[in-house]
């Protein structure tokens, strides 16, 4: 029997984790009206590579997500909140 997310509860957390911190950089890049390529200059980082933080793909680190954001901005406090909650609502400053 193969194991599932169901056997391994950590692991469906940590991707719920890693989709929501995917969800807060994609929302904070709009809301300041960035394009990913914009992102990419940013982060040091390429526009293919930002949608696929994006996307969470399977790839990207949940570092590099973090990173992404506090490049945009996002304070730890910010981050924690996404985290915590799951929802992207991060303040724009």
């Amino acid at each position: 029997m193969s194991p599932t997310f169901s056997t391994f509860p950590a692991e469906a957390e940590f991707i719920e984790l890693k989709l929501a911190l995917a969800r807060g950089l994609r929302a904070r890049r709009e809301e300041k009206g960035l394009t990913q390529q914009e992102v990419a200059r940013r982060t040091e980082s390429s526009q293919s590579r930002v949608a696929k933080m994006e996307a969470a793909d399977s790839s990207v680190t949940v570092d590099l997500l973090i990173r992404a954001l506090l490049s945009l901005g996002a304070s730890r406090s910010e981050v924690a909140r996404l985290v915590r909650t799951g929802h992207p609502e991060i303040d724009v400053v």
